[in-house]
């Protein structure tokens, strides 16, 4: 996210009362579980076909070092 968007956002952010910030954070807590599930739905619809052909399985360490390469990239592009 650009910072002149994140700037906007916490400006604005800034504007609300105590009640809309609590219905803000319900909404972004939902987004990131809608994402999580998403993921995982995706994950465990090719796991089988992974183990059908011998790929062994990642640790969580390797997943989180593919995740921050794959964000460097997609920095680096912009």
């Amino acid at each position: 996210m650009g910072a002149t968007i994140e700037q906007g956002l916490i400006s604005k952010l800034r504007m609300l009362s105590p009640q809309q910030m609590a219905v803000v954070e319900d909404f972004v807590e939902f987004l990131a579980d809608k994402s999580r599930s998403l993921a995982l739905g995706r994950l465990l619809t090719i796991a089988p076909a992974l183990e059908a052909a011998g790929v062994p399985p990642i640790s969580e360490e390797e997943i989180a070092a593919e995740v921050k390469a794959a964000r460097a990239e997609r920095r680096a592009r912009k």
